[in-house]
């Protein structure tokens, strides 16, 4: 089967589902599922033939996709991620339409084909269509002004950053690479390589919210849970690590870009993960903690460790899926994601419970869960190509994360408080059976997916592989901040600038967000005072001319016609008058003009 139905069928059935509207509401959980299905199968068969595809775009441009050994996980990974969100959705009554589904599949398309996308030109129409459709989600609920200005947050920052694939384009072009194939971008020629790859590494930090952009991924947290596992497991916020993950020989041939590319994914991964120490709210905090969790592949691909990240990007996405759901099951059910008020949500709703925990202790880097191999296996390539200093922050990063995890745990599983919870919904009271399979899935996964490497070959096996020493002293490292963090969690604090995302969001809308959203209210009263007036003035005026035309010039030009037309049928008349019939009448008009010619050509000789 062609790699473009792997594409089209996910692009086509959104877009039918978001065209059909409320008339399509009562079959579209059912059609999205079996969408979904359908391209997890496609994406599984894609996994293992391999096929490419190429055609002509524009002039001298390309538009190919492949699957390869990266992008064929990726597939696999975006078409369970996209499963597991829709089942769950189908269990939320205002997410059963045609709508959020459409939505879903729309951007879980462009995804798939950001992954397999083998030039520039088409990564980039990608990037549009996933970034417009992560904005139509997070703002899901338009009639709440949070959401809204939340998805024009997300939507204005990643914007500002995707500016850096145009320009990387752009570049490119000036550089000699005229097929903007992404395996040629090496070779574009003198400092155009180093403007293409600073287009890229822009883009790729922005789209996954690492610093200075991080702060954008905490107000998507105002969109439906499920849109929250959706972007931040492995779709969106993966893409940027995907990409750099996917330009490791670019990084490295311009000498600065893979240190900086290292260096900002430690610096985010222990920053982001002392910001999710440091919130209240449960969301909040598992949003910090993917910001963390996708510096360490960001950190993968700036020392090259292709693999480890490859490896770290496919259980963060099972084991954020599960904790982002299973948060969105305590919300729908209890309505409230506080901390403080969740104590007993796991008791309480034990499946949901314990899924949780299972994720939670992946997340934290336990043994022998996945992201304690995959966080090793990243952790072991900064050793080796970025020096003492980058695995130190690493494993820095890695203890923090089990800090936060613990923590959360620790609330769910406290006793419920003797006082009513303080709710920001309308509680259900109970979690139901679409809710509760995806959980058991992704948490299975969660937990086996740090086998992969064991049973894994080819050009993704983890090397260099972390050594038994440096397993053994992550592993200690996690089980004593789990241990310590349980005994005080109670007690933790944190400085006010953790809890308000290290104050980047509050800067960012003052400088940024907010002077754009007022030169666009701006334009958009110039548009509507000025432009709509002008145009209507000018309707008015044609009008108006048209009026006095109708009454003064038309009888004017009336009258002439009529006239015109007398005149006609007079001369009509006269030239009929000499038509009587009668044969020597004619002789003696013919006679007549002869006469009257011979007399003008004597005269005028």
């Amino acid at each position: 089967m062609s790699l473009w139905f792997l594409v089209a069928v996910p692009i086509l059935a959104g877009a039918l589902l978001a065209v059909a509207g409320r008339r399509a509401d009562a079959l579209a959980p059912v059609a999205g599922v079996l969408v979904a299905v359908a391209v997890l199968v496609m994406a599984a068969a894609a996994a293992v033939a391999r096929p490419a595809v190429d055609a002509p775009l524009v002039a001298g441009v390309r538009a190919g996709l492949a699957v390869d050994g990266l992008s064929a996980l990726m597939v696999v990974t975006v078409a369970v991620a996209t499963l597991a969100v829709l089942v769950f959705a189908a269990g939320e009554a205002e997410l059963r339409t045609a709508r959020f589904v459409g939505f879903v599949l729309l951007f879980a398309g462009a995804m798939l084909v950001t992954v397999t996308a083998t030039t520039l030109a088409v990564l980039l129409m990608a990037w549009e269509v996933m970034g417009a459709m992560s904005w139509a989600l997070i703002a899901y609920h338009w009639r709440e002004p949070d959401s809204v200005r939340a998805g024009h947050t997300a939507f204005l920052t990643t914007r500002l950053a995707d500016l850096g694939l145009y320009v990387a384009a752009g570049a490119a072009l000036a550089g000699g690479v005229g097929s903007l194939a992404l395996a040629d971008l090496p070779a574009a020629g003198g400092a155009w390589l180093h403007v293409a790859t600073a287009g890229l590494v822009l883009a790729a930090l922005g789209k996954s919210a690492q610093l200075p952009f991080s702060f954008w991924l905490s107000q998507a947290m105002r969109g439906p849970s499920p849109v929250s596992a959706l972007l931040h497991s492995a779709t969106m916020v993966a893409a940027g690590a995907y990409l750099l993950l996917r330009l490791i020989p670019l990084l490295g041939i311009t000498g600065w870009a893979g240190p900086v590319v290292a260096w900002a994914g430690a610096a985010t991964a222990v920053l982001l993960g002392l910001v999710a120490v440091g919130q209240s709210d449960l969301k909040q905090l598992l949003a910090a903690s993917t910001c963390a969790q996708i510096g360490f592949m960001v950190l993968a691909a700036g020392v090259g460790g292709v693999a480890g990240g490859a490896l770290q990007l496919v259980a963060h996405a099972a084991t954020k899926s599960l904790l982002f759901l299973a948060a969105g099951a305590w919300l729908v059910a209890l309505g409230t994601k506080q901390l403080g008020e969740l104590r007993g949500a796991a008791r309480r709703f034990p499946l949901v419970g314990v899924a949780f925990t299972v994720g939670a202790a992946s997340l934290a880097g336990l043994p022998p869960l996945s992201l304690w191999v995959s966080k090793d296996a990243v952790l072991a390539a900064a050793l080796e190509h970025g020096g003492v200093a980058l695995y130190a922050a690493g494993l820095v990063a890695a203890v923090v994360s089990a800090v936060y995890s613990a923590k959360a745990v620790w609330y769910v599983w406290q006793p419920a408080p003797s006082a009513p919870a303080a709710v920001e919904g309308e509680p259900t009271g109970r979690v139901n059976a679409a809710m509760r399979l995806p959980l058991v899935v992704l948490a299975a996964l969660a937990a086996a997916l740090g086998l992969l490497p064991l049973l894994t070959t080819g050009s993704l096996a983890v090397a260099p592989g972390p050594k038994v020493w440096e397993l053994v002293l992550s592993a200690l490292l996690a089980v004593a901040a789990v241990a310590v963090t349980w005994r005080s969690a109670a007690r933790i604090g944190a400085p006010r600038a953790l809890g308000s995302w290290l104050g980047v969001e509050s800067a960012a809308h003052a400088v940024f967000v907010r002077p754009t959203l007022a030169l666009a209210h701006l334009l958009a009263r110039f548009d509507d005072r000025v432009l709509d007036r002008s145009v209507e003035g000018a309707a008015r005026a044609t009008a108006a001319v048209a009026r006095v035309l109708d009454r003064r010039g038309e009888p004017s030009v009336d009258g002439a016609v009529r006239a015109v037309a007398t005149g006609a049928g007079r001369l009509g008349r006269l030239a009929r008058r000499p038509q009587t019939g009668q044969i020597h009448q004619y002789y003696a008009q013919a006679a007549a003009v002869l006469a009257v010619l011979a007399l003008f050509v004597i005269v005028v000789r």
